[in-house]
């Protein structure tokens, strides 16, 4: 019988107790809700390209207050109410003002004829001339319908030294972020000719091939060519060919009657004997091709590419030059800035466009500015140019000011003209910084996380006796065992007691004094020591609201 009325007993417990699995669940789901923590830290680069943000930074506040919650949702999964997070950020705050009035400005390139129209037979100004006393009539003869503050880059070269008979450049195609004012016809297939880059290179580039060699016929055809009067002329190009078995189907090719129609033209062929071998993306500079047939003649330059579903051949073109014999010698590519007011083209002042040369002075070698006479995201402006000007302005002043434009390579746009404003500060050039430190913080509210300006506080020793002594004369006791224990007494009915009303009040005197600049809206929660019947802590939320601390 006694085995029977256990296993009596053991069935009633099956049948009555609660499921102990239940009670774990529970437990677990009420850890769940009370996990919290607190985190500071700075984004880094890892970050960022987590973010999708491959330049580093947020471009507005907005943008960071919208993509760091579900980045800090994946960071701390388990995270719930009561956590914050403290993130440092770079953001991007724009270019100083004035800057994009040089930046998008419009650009002139002096020709030829305008140094022949300053008294020059060469091309460009010689070394001991002043631009300066022609560009403003360069200017209004060729920009006929200039507007009211109406801002110009007038771009142009000058001779180091006094020019030598020579071979020298009187047309140039260099294909720098655009295909130049040549003209890129498709005849057969949907690739196209089109400005592209590599390395800090810039070129023209064809290729048939998009996930397969594919067939095409696609011309890039010149502007035309003014000869007249010209002769020695000679033709040159610097080209790179790769995954080509039969160099036949890239043409180079010349016309004296192209009207806008490749098809009814008559193209002569130009046959270089330095020539790229179709293996590789090396550039090869052609020797000087004799041109000299074309003489006195208008002509037009084109490059026929050709592909089939069998080979597709890369071509990139970095330039092409005609030249003839004449004045040359080594230039200096530079810009002046001018605007124009009252009808007439003014050098606008506190502006400087960097030159060649200048890119040149910082290092020409692998990596450096003058490599390539730019800066670029891997070449930062702010790493050489206070030390450029220091240099170019030894005499600066102190918050002297200059706006320094130049040449950068982005990877993703090419070719752009970017500045900025520099200031002498305590003998040194400083840049206006773009892009600022800052930091938001993050509050995890009702299951998700949103910005929180919340600032989190602990009272100190100094803090209590702070209190006591300001409200001494209001509440004797409590302000008198605030400032003797450290602590604030909860024992409701006690001589000591704080109630929840005196802890406001008693916290806006602390908030004041600590933080009197606070913004409205401004969030604090507050720990603080109590008295019970034993020692423990509580929290209180407070916000700043018509000028005063409330509850929150």
């Amino acid at each position: 019988m006694k085995k029977y009325f256990y296993l009596f007993a053991i069935l009633g417990l099956t049948f009555t107790a609660c499921n102990p699995l239940d009670d774990i669940y529970t437990e677990l789901d009420a850890q769940k809700e009370v996990i919290s923590g607190d985190a500071v830290f700075t984004l880094t680069d890892e970050d960022y390209t987590a973010l999708g943000l491959d330049f580093g930074n947020f471009s507005s506040l907005d943008d960071a207050k919208t993509m760091l919650p579900p980045y800090l949702k994946e960071k701390y999964p388990v995270w719930g109410q009561g956590s914050s997070a403290l993130i440092g950020f770079d953001l991007y705050v724009g270019t100083a003002e004035g800057v994009s009035d040089f930046t998008v400005a419009d650009i002139y390139s002096l020709t030829n004829g305008d140094y022949a129209s300053a008294g020059s037979d060469a091309y460009g100004f010689y070394p001991d001339a002043n631009p300066a006393d022609y560009t403003s009539d360069i200017l209004a003869a060729n920009i006929t319908a200039a507007t009211e503050g109406q801002v110009v880059l007038a771009k142009y070269k000058q001779y180091f030294e006094n020019p030598v008979i020579g071979l020298s450049n009187i047309y140039e195609a260099n294909f720098n972020g655009s295909l130049d004012d040549w003209t890129a016809i498709s005849v057969v297939g949907d690739q196209f000719w089109e400005a592209s880059s590599f390395g800090g290179v810039e070129y023209a580039k064809m290729s048939g091939y998009s996930g397969a060699a594919l067939a095409n016929e696609d011309w890039l055809v010149s502007p035309q060519i003014d000869l007249s009067g010209e002769t020695d002329l000679n033709f040159q190009i610097n080209q790179a060919i790769n995954y080509a078995t039969d160099l036949n189907v890239l043409s180079i090719l010349v016309s004296t009657d192209y009207s806008g129609d490749v098809a009814t033209a008559t193209w002569d062929p130009i046959v270089l004997t330095s020539t790229p071998d179709g293996t590789n993306f090396n550039f090869v500079l052609s020797e000087n091709y004799d041109f000299s047939a074309y003489e006195g003649q208008v002509v037009n330059l084109a490059f026929k590419y050709e592909s089939t579903d069998a080979e597709a051949a890369t071509w990139e073109v970095d330039q092409v030059l005609v030249k003839a014999q004449g004045i040359s010698g080594a230039t200096n590519s530079k810009g002046d800035y001018y605007i124009y007011t009252s009808g007439t083209w003014e050098p606008v002042a506190g502006v400087y466009y960097l030159s060649s040369a200048d890119f040149d002075s910082m290092g020409t070698g692998s990596g450096q500015p003058g490599q390539y006479n730019n800066f670029s995201s891997s070449i930062s402006p702010d790493a050489y140019l206070p030390n450029f000007l220091r240099i170019k302005y030894p005499y600066a002043q102190e918050e002297d000011e200059l706006y320094v434009i130049y040449d950068y390579y982005s990877s993703s746009s090419g070719a752009q003209i970017r500045g900025n404003l520099y200031k002498f500060l305590d003998a040194v050039w400083v840049g206006n910084q773009s892009v600022v430190a800052t930091e938001l913080q993050f509050g995890f509210d009702n299951g998700v996380w949103v910005p929180d300006n919340t600032i989190k506080y602990a009272l100190v020793a100094s803090d209590y006796t702070l209190i006591a002594d300001a409200l001494v004369g209001t509440y004797p006791g409590p302000a008198g065992s605030a400032g003797n224990y450290g602590n604030f007494d909860r024992r409701e009915g006690n001589a000591a007691y704080w109630s929840d009303d005196m802890l406001v009040e008693a916290f806006n005197i602390l908030l004041d004094s600590k933080d009197p600049g606070a913004a409205e809206g401004q969030k604090y929660v507050i720990t603080y020591a109590i008295y019970n019947g034993a020692a423990g802590f509580e929290n209180i939320s407070l916000i700043k609201s018509g000028g005063a601390w409330v509850l929150n």
